[in-house]
C-alpha cells in the first residue's frame, strides 16, 4: 500500500499563504475582442435569360404499322432480317404462290370462253339484223331478234365479270408478295415459314412483323391548364412552331433541338392537362419510340436579370435572401425572386441591384447586423475549350 508522506506544520503554513495570495490577486485579460469575420463578396453581374419549364414525355413514332397478308396461305420465304432497316417497297414475306396461279389461270379461261360466246353472240346478232331489214324475206321473226339481242348483252355481262375476276386473281397473286409499305426500322418477325398465315379478309389476320418510321421521331408530353394560358399570352412555350430542347435520362444538357408541331384541341378533363407533341430529327436512330426523356420549353421571353453564385442563396422558411455588406460592412438581408440557374449562376428577378456588394461564401459566419471583413471574390478561370454552357430548366412540372 502507498501511504502519502506527513508533512511538517510550517510546511503546511507556508502553502496555505500562498494559495489565499493567489486568490486574491486579478486575473489578467487574454487579449481584445475577435476581428470580424472574413467573407467573399461580389457584386451581381447582368445577363440576358429566358424562363424554362421542363416536362418529362414519350417518344412516338411518326409512322407505325403492323405488317398483315391480305389473302390467307401457307408462309413460304421470309426476306428480311429481323431489326433491320427496310425502304418503302422493299420485299418481306412471300405466300406459297401456287394455289393463286391456278385459281389465276382458271380465270383467264373463264374469261377465253366469254369472250368466245360474246364473238358468236355478236355475229349472230347481225345476221339476224340483216335478214330483219330484208322486207321481202320471212326468214326471221322480231321476237327471234329481241331474243338474239338480249343473248348479246348477257355475253357482253359475263364476259365483263370474267375480266374482273382474272383481275382479282391477279391481285391476289400479286397480295402474296409483301413489300413494306413504309420506310423505317422492322421489328422482328412473329411467324415462321411453313405456317399457314390468315389474312384480311379470313377472319382475325396474323400478324407478321411492326414497322416503325425512325426519322424524324415525335416526342408527346402533357403539361397543365395555367401553363397553356400562360405560353399563350406571352407567345411563348408550347405554341404552334416553338423550338424545344431535349436531353436524354442520362445525359445533362438539352444539347438535342427541335419545335413544336401539334396541340391537342381539347384539355383533359380528368386531369385538367393537354397534350403538347414536338418533332425531332433522329437520323441516327438513338431515339427509340417509349423511350422517356425530358423536354424543355420557354416559359417566357428573354429579359435582363442579375446573377449571383447559387451558393449566395439562403433560405428562411419559404423566402430565399441574400446578406450584402452596406455601410461600415455590415451585414443587412435582402429578400429576391429567383429564376432558373443559368450557365452556374443563378439569376435574380428582383430584390437587388447592380451596385449590391454581395455575400458568396461564408454565409455561415454572418447574420444581419454583424461586421465583417469583405474579401473580392476571385476571377473564375476560363471555360476550357468545348465546355458545354446552356440554361438550365426551372423545377419540371
Amino acid at each position: 500500500m502507498f501511504v502519502l508522506p506527513r508533512l511538517p506544520l510550517k510546511a503546511l503554513g507556508a502553502v496555505s499563504l500562498l494559495s489565499l495570495a493567489a486568490c486574491g490577486q486579478p486575473q489578467q485579460q487574454q487579449g481584445g475582442p475577435p476581428p470580424p469575420p472574413a467573407v467573399t463578396v461580389a457584386k451581381p453581374q447582368p445577363k440576358t435569360i429566358t424562363d424554362y419549364d421542363e416536362y418529362v414525355g414519350r417518344f412516338v413514332a411518326m409512322d407505325e404499322v403492323n405488317v398483315h397478308a391480305r389473302v390467307s396461305g401457307y408462309l413460304s420465304e421470309i426476306q428480311f432480317t429481323d431489326g433491320q432497316l427496310v425502304k418503302k417497297g422493299d420485299p418481306l414475306f412471300t405466300l406459297d404462290q401456287r394455289p393463286f396461279k391456278i385459281a389465276l389461270d382458271q380465270a383467264k379461261a373463264n374469261l377465253a370462253q366469254a369472250q368466245a360466246n360474246l364473238d358468236y353472240a355478236q355475229t349472230d346478232l347481225e345476221r339476224a339484223k340483216t335478214l330483219l331489214q330484208d322486207r321481202n324475206s320471212t326468214a326471221i321473226s322480231k321476237q327471234t331478234f329481241d331474243q338474239r339481242t338480249q343473248t348479246e348483252r348477257t355475253a357482253a355481262a359475263t364476259l365483263q365479270a370474267q375480266e374482273a375476276a382474272v383481275a382479282s386473281a391477279q391481285l391476289d397473286l400479286e397480295f402474296t408478295q409483301l413489300t413494306a409499305p413504309i420506310s423505317g426500322r422492322i421489328g422482328d418477325r412473329r411467324v415462321s415459314v411453313g405456317n399457314y398465315v390468315i389474312g384480311a379478309s379470313g377472319g382475325t389476320p396474323t400478324l407478321l412483323a411492326v414497322i416503325v418510321s425512325q426519322d424524324p421521331i415525335r416526342f408527346e408530353f402533357t403539361f397543365d391548364e395555367g401553363s397553356l394560358l400562360r405560353y399563350k399570352n406571352s407567345g411563348t412555350g408550347a405554341n404552334d412552331g416553338a423550338p424545344v430542347d431535349l436531353k436524354l435520362l442520362d445525359e445533362k444538357t438539352f444539347a438535342h433541338h427541335g419545335k413544336m408541331d401539334f396541340l391537342n384541341n381539347v384539355v383533359d378533363t380528368a386531369t385538367g392537362t393537354i397534350r403538347g407533341r414536338a418533332v425531332f430529327a433522329n437520323p441516327d436512330g438513338l431515339f427509340k419510340p417509349g423511350m422517356f426523356a425530358r423536354i424543355r420549353v420557354a416559359a417566357s421571353k428573354p429579359y435582363e436579370a442579375l446573377t449571383v453564385p447559387d451558393t449566395a442563396i439562403g433560405t428562411e422558411q419559404v423566402r430565399k435572401f441574400v446578406y450584402v455588406v452596406g455601410p461600415e460592412n455590415t451585414i443587412a438581408m435582402k429578400f429576391v425572386e429567383l429564376g432558373p440557374v443559368v450557365d452556374g449562376r443563378r439569376a435574380v428577378k428582383s430584390g437587388l441591384t447592380a451596385d449590391d456588394v454581395v455575400v458568396v461564401n461564408g454565409l455561415m459566419r454572418v447574420r444581419p447586423g454583424v461586421k465583417v471583413t469583405p474579401q473580392e471574390e476571385k476571377p473564375a478561370a476560363p471555360a476550357p475549350a468545348g465546355a458545354q454552357n446552356g440554361n438550365a430548366a426551372a423545377p419540371a412540372k
